[in-house]
């Protein structure tokens, strides 16, 4: 356009005002839409989608907190289960020294033929009530108010309790008929055998019989240990 050949005098100013209203009603109107949508966004990202967003920021830290913790579990199983295996071999070695339910059950028929093979009668058995010896009394058994307290705390069956128990020992009475020297014969099979044993009483008479030989008779208490898991 040629400003020179624009005629001043004949330019209209109320055609050129009502074009700049129209324009002015256009962009407020663009400007009104425009901020009308960022504050409706802004509405609905803090009302509805920020909760959202945080509470799935909370609950990925909290996945990814806990797999940290199954990993160090699984990282401690694993040290465990080689401690196992390395001690398993020394553990089923001393087991074998605690009785079973099964042969507590058959003491009976094996001190029997040990007293058979040596010229012995075994006139009387019985077994007592087991009593149980804590992991803690095993490993200081000079504090016997420790020990009373944990025989209370068993009569609870508490699970806590059972698992403290290293073993229990159970009484056996006895008594035996025969010569002295088939009852130390005796005594020597028994403690040779590969079972916990112990004569912890024994007393000894002598019968004077019609010959030479003389007949004693042993009534005494001897002790068998088990373990917790297996005999009870």
């Amino acid at each position: 356009m040629d400003l020179k050949s624009i005629d001043l005098k004949n330019i209209n100013l109320e055609s050129i005002k009502s074009k700049l209203i129209a324009i002015d009603k256009k962009t407020i109107i663009k400007f009104g839409i425009s901020f009308g949508a960022i504050v409706l966004f802004l509405i609905i990202y803090y009302a509805i989608l920020n909760p959202i967003v945080n509470e799935k920021k909370i609950q990925l830290d909290d996945m990814l907190n806990k797999q940290e913790e199954i990993t160090k579990f699984n990282q401690e199983i694993k040290k465990k289960k080689s401690k196992i295996k390395k001690i398993r071999p020394e553990y089923e070695s001393f087991s074998t020294l605690f009785h079973s339910k099964a042969e507590v059950e058959g003491l009976y028929q094996t001190l029997s033929e040990y007293a058979g093979a040596n010229g012995l009668v075994i006139s009387k058995i019985q077994k007592g009530s087991p009593s149980a010896v804590t992991k803690s009394a095993v490993l200081d058994t000079g504090k016997k108010k420790k020990k009373k307290k944990k025989k209370k705390k068993k009569k609870k069956s508490s699970v806590k309790e059972k698992k403290n128990i290293a073993y229990y020992k159970i009484p056996v009475s006895f008594q035996i008929k025969g010569n002295f020297l088939g009852y130390i014969k005796f005594k020597r099979a028994v403690a040779m055998s590969k079972k916990m044993l112990n004569f912890d009483k024994e007393s000894i008479k002598v019968v004077k019989g019609g010959d030479t030989t003389n007949t004693i008779v042993v009534n005494g208490v001897l002790t068998i240990v088990g373990l917790p898991d297996d005999f009870f």
